[in-house]
């Protein structure tokens, strides 16, 4: 198992993480957020990419995937509140 990435930068992203995620505001917009924020610490070596997490992060797209003009509603939004907090928990791991 890959140990996970304990720097200034990788202690950085995981509070920027939270912290998007704890905003008030809507539940997928937040997510989208927070996966753009995940992303650019995964390419920036600050995080590590574990294959729990990979499923997690899969899973969450999933349910914010929608077609053009298409709105999320409640069921899309309880999904990400739902996959986000398993997200908070596996950061540690990263």
């Amino acid at each position: 198992m890959t140990q996970p990435a304990r720097t200034n930068e990788a202690d950085e992203a995981r509070r920027d993480i939270r912290a998007i995620l704890e905003q008030k505001g809507h539940a997928v917009d937040n997510a989208r957020v927070a996966l753009e924020r995940l992303d650019s610490a995964f390419d920036q070596g600050a995080l590590v990419r574990t294959e729990q997490l990979n499923q997690t992060i899969a899973d969450l797209r999933l349910a914010l995937e929608q077609d053009d003009g298409q709105k999320l509603g409640g069921k899309s939004a309880e999904a990400a509140r739902f996959i986000t907090r398993a997200l908070l928990r596996q950061l540690e791991d990263a």
